[in-house]
């Protein structure tokens, strides 16, 4: 227990590092990054990857994904990264409670997936996720490749995801990593936090420890922490609890930078890219050797006779003398014909997306649920099960019926959002405000229960190809990209 909980007037220690669920911060697109895996999870069919930096927090979000997934979900959770092929099917089978002594790596998938029919047909579907992935033996990343074979007729029997670092990119770059590389259909990236969320998440964590009063670390130490940590969580709350620490032994109730200097220098952190020292010593002998190549020739050329030149041109056979008809500038007549510029290869025409309207920039947290003033579509004659819902959903959400109905299944769309039925405020908010930078008659909004919860979706677009769907999505404005959409096929919804 923390010196300093009294002296602050905290019920537990706010800045632990061990993961725990009730300290999760869903600001800095941690909230909507859960909401985009839980539905991926629970609909798509293929690997999802999630990467980030050490201490940005993937296993704070693994642990709430597992708490937050569906009843009919069951999870399997490997923190252990270096088993061996033959141990994690022995790992997944002892999670499933499948008997799994002296049997062969052929028979163990077979059994595998016999138990895994068995939960299909029962309702149930079974993710596993496995942290550390980045650092998975080769032998191991291939067996997951092959258990993301395990399917139905209709659908995959087990769903996989991954939460690695950075480093599992360089690793799935590699030739012998292309067919898991291409069965990776959702990639997310916990990026670190800005300096202008780090205040908010000292606060978030202080408060849900029980702390009551005004924040007790200053603007200055705030912008230290976010600058030291560069924005990892693990980072930030390393230096806060140290922080805190060094303002009770010195008796004070706030945290200024001189507390916060104390907490780094006890930390000792390493930057994350470490930047190698330019070694000068080449440099200088290339400089050094060309002045001196350079001086010689010169040196030669000084002390060359120019009599000892001219005897030698008057010396030359007549075979080696030029012809004086060969020094004439030759006649546009007689000029060979300079060579036909070359055309350049046409390439095979790419339907673009539509352009995206013009739209003022809209700073990023403008997106996030607020009251909606004005600029109301009236619907006509809303649903009595869409009636708690604002006037601008409830239009979308006719929309997305009548659009359903017309669209080819193979065809792509955009998901922008899905949250809760009951966030009825953020759903009219988020719509409103995306409807200003993008075109609002390609906005929808559908209404789901098939991740066993009462959720809305927003979605935007329609393209015949994931390709299109994918180039359009890289085209949509900053503000909208910040929270993390992806491309998914209209089959999924019917």
């Amino acid at each position: 227990m923390s010196l300093y909980l009294e002296h602050f007037g905290l019920r537990e220690p706010p800045f632990r590092i061990t993961p725990h669920t009730d300290f999760f911060f869903t600001g800095a697109n941690r909230g909507p990054t859960l909401d985009a895996l839980i539905y991926a999870i629970t609909q798509d069919e293929g690997i999802v990857k999630v990467t980030g930096e050490v201490g940005s927090g993937k296993t704070m979000l693994c642990r709430m994904l597992i708490e937050r997934l569906p009843e009919n979900v069951e999870s399997l959770y490997l923190s252990n990264p270096s088993l061996s092929r033959t141990e994690i099917l022995g790992a997944i089978a002892d999670e499933l409670g499948i008997p799994a002594d002296a049997k062969t790596t052929h028979s163990m998938i077979r059994t595998l997936q016999d138990a895994l029919v068995q939960r299909y047909a029962d309702g149930k579907r079974v993710v596993i996720m496995i942290d550390e992935a980045h650092a998975m033996p080769a032998e191991s990343l291939e067996e997951i490749r092959l258990l993301s074979n395990l399917e139905s007729k209709a659908t995959k029997l087990l769903q996989i995801a991954l939460f690695a670092q950075p480093e599992i990119e360089e690793r799935l770059a590699a030739n012998d990593m292309r067919q898991l590389r291409e069965r990776i259909t959702q990639h997310f990236n916990l990026s670190p936090l800005k300096a202008g969320e780090v205040g908010g998440y000292l606060e978030f964590r202080l408060r849900t420890a029980g702390y009551r009063g005004p924040i007790p670390f200053s603007e200055r130490a705030i912008e230290q922490i976010a600058r030291i940590s560069e924005g990892l969580s693990r980072r930030i709350n390393i230096l806060a609890d140290k922080s805190l620490l060094a303002a009770y032994s010195a008796g004070a109730y706030k945290v200024d930078t001189k507390e916060v200097q104390t907490a780094n220098q006890d930390a000792r952190f390493s930057p994350l890219q470490q930047k190698v020292p330019f070694n000068f010593l080449p440099l200088l002998w290339g400089i050094g050797g060309g002045i001196a190549v350079v001086g010689l020739a010169a040196l030669l050329f000084s002390l060359w006779p120019h009599q000892q030149t001219a005897a030698l041109q008057t010396s030359l056979p007549a075979t080696l003398t030029p012809h004086p008809a060969a020094t004439t500038t030759p006649t546009p007549a007689s000029a060979p014909t300079p060579p036909a510029t070359p055309t350049p290869i046409q390439e095979k025409a790419v339907t673009a997306p539509a352009p995206l309207p013009d739209a003022a920039p809209v700073p990023a947290k403008a997106l996030v649920a607020q009251p909606v003033a004005s600029q109301e579509i009236k619907p006509a004659n809303p649903g009595t099960q869409n009636d708690a819902f604002g006037p601008l959903t409830r239009e979308h959400l006719r929309r997305f019926t009548s659009w359903l109905e017309a669209t080819p299944s193979e065809h792509y769309f955009i998901q922008l959002l899905a949250t809760d039925a009951g966030s009825t405020a953020e759903i009219e908010s988020f719509i409103s405000r995306a409807g200003k930078l993008l075109d609002p008659q390609h906005l929808r909004a559908y209404r789901s229960a098939l991740s066993g919860r009462d959720r809305v979706g927003i979605i935007y677009g329609d393209y015949p190809t994931r390709q299109a769907a994918t180039i359009a999505l890289r085209a949509l404005p900053e503000e909208i990209r910040q929270a993390q959409p992806y491309p998914r096929q209209v089959a999924k919804l019917k």
